[in-house]
């Protein structure tokens, strides 16, 4: 670890790569031979314009998508495209039916039912959501303009272990917090989204990989700043996008690729969370996992102890040794370590041995 850097279990803004954050400190003050930071440069020019096709290359590359597919850069973050998607895509006649299985997931449904074009086809509220809910418990309506997922609940630590069979109805799904982590079929998604802020890059810029035929046309009624078509057709260029952001979601994706690409993402993410669970399951209940076993998420690590006043020493004696950003969520309380693609064993490795010194310490 670098002199006077943490271990950044943070969900968001989270932890980056280091050699990202080193490469864009050395070219900060020149980008591309410009002359010019990357945060001055016009959006216009060439280097801009390379820059930005690298990165969606890149992205589709890792992704295994194909010409029918695109790659928006737009803003607003994840909870913008709440609204985004029922008023491009859904009608009373066509709902978007909606799977319930965290906080998100329910602010999305809430825009779309605030529309008035929102259904819910299955949820794991009433269980504290702790779960995903499986294949037998979606009731898919065939008249449905989409399914909509979110495959990862970052307050909650459960993830999607499967891929939804939705008897053809568009698979759409809120991937912020596991997107590029793993490899999946993303294929068999019509529509995918992320705030880039979680495992991606630095907050501001908000990623979209859809099917090309979801966005070339959009309701004529919208104004122009709501309508994926003017996204689509403009190259994400329509007006000044967040430029330095989406630079560093390009950096972030080419690393990836160097570091050699989401099955060994998935191969660190594995061994990471193992890691922590292991701790979890071997602690006899001092320590008391959130999400289900089957369930749990490979990006965020969620748990409790004993008892709320041991809660809060864990979160100040982990400070004092260099691991931060523990606290859980206030609507679940307890511990939440969020190990991205960037955040290293070692990081992982050290918050597992302090909790078993804890542990040993204070049972």
């Amino acid at each position: 670890m670098e002199a006077n850097r943490i271990y950044n279990f943070n969900p968001g803004p989270a932890t980056l790569p280091l050699p990202v954050l080193k490469e864009a400190q050395a070219e900060f003050l020149n980008f591309r031979g410009s002359g010019m930071s990357i945060l001055e440069i016009s959006h216009r020019a060439k280097e801009y314009a390379a820059m930005q096709a690298e990165a969606k290359a890149d992205i589709k590359e890792l992704m295994g998508l194909g010409d029918d597919y695109e790659v928006l850069f737009m803003t607003g973050g994840a909870s913008t495209q709440f609204a985004f998607l029922p008023l491009n895509f859904a009608s009373k006649e066509h709902p978007g039916s909606y799977v319930l299985s965290g906080s998100f997931a329910e602010k999305a449904y809430k825009e779309a039912e605030h529309l008035g074009v929102g259904e819910i086809v299955a949820s794991s509220k009433e269980g504290g959501y702790r779960h995903i809910p499986t294949q037998d418990e979606l009731k898919i309506d065939e008249n449905a303009a989409y399914v909509h997922l979110c495959y990862n609940n970052t307050i909650y630590g459960t993830e999607y272990h499967y891929i939804p069979d939705t008897k053809g109805v568009p698979l759409f799904a809120d991937m912020s917090s596991d997107m590029l982590s793993r490899p999946i079929d993303f294929s068999k998604f019509d529509f995918i989204y992320a705030g880039v802020q979680k495992n991606l890059g630095p907050a501001g810029v908000t990623l979209v990989v859809a099917k090309k035929s979801f966005l070339e046309k959009s309701p004529e009624k919208l104004p122009t700043m709501f309508k994926y078509e003017t996204f689509f057709k403009k190259d994400s260029l329509y007006n000044t996008p967040p430029a330095f952001n989406i630079y560093m979601v390009g950096k972030v994706a080419a690393w990836i690729k160097s570091e050699g690409g989401l099955a060994e993402m998935a191969k660190r993410n594995k061994k990471k969370a193992d890691r922590l669970y292991g701790v979890i399951d071997a602690s006899n209940g001092f320590y008391r996992g959130h999400a289900e076993k089957e369930s749990r998420s490979f990006m965020n690590v969620t748990f409790r102890l004993p008892s709320e006043e041991l809660e809060k020493t864990f979160v100040a004696e982990a400070l004092a040794q260099g691991l931060g950003g523990v606290k859980g969520h206030r609507s679940v309380g307890g511990m939440r370590a969020s190990i991205y693609n960037a955040m290293t064993y070692e990081g992982v490795d050290q918050l597992a041995s302090f909790m078993e010194d804890f542990q040993k310490t204070h049972a």
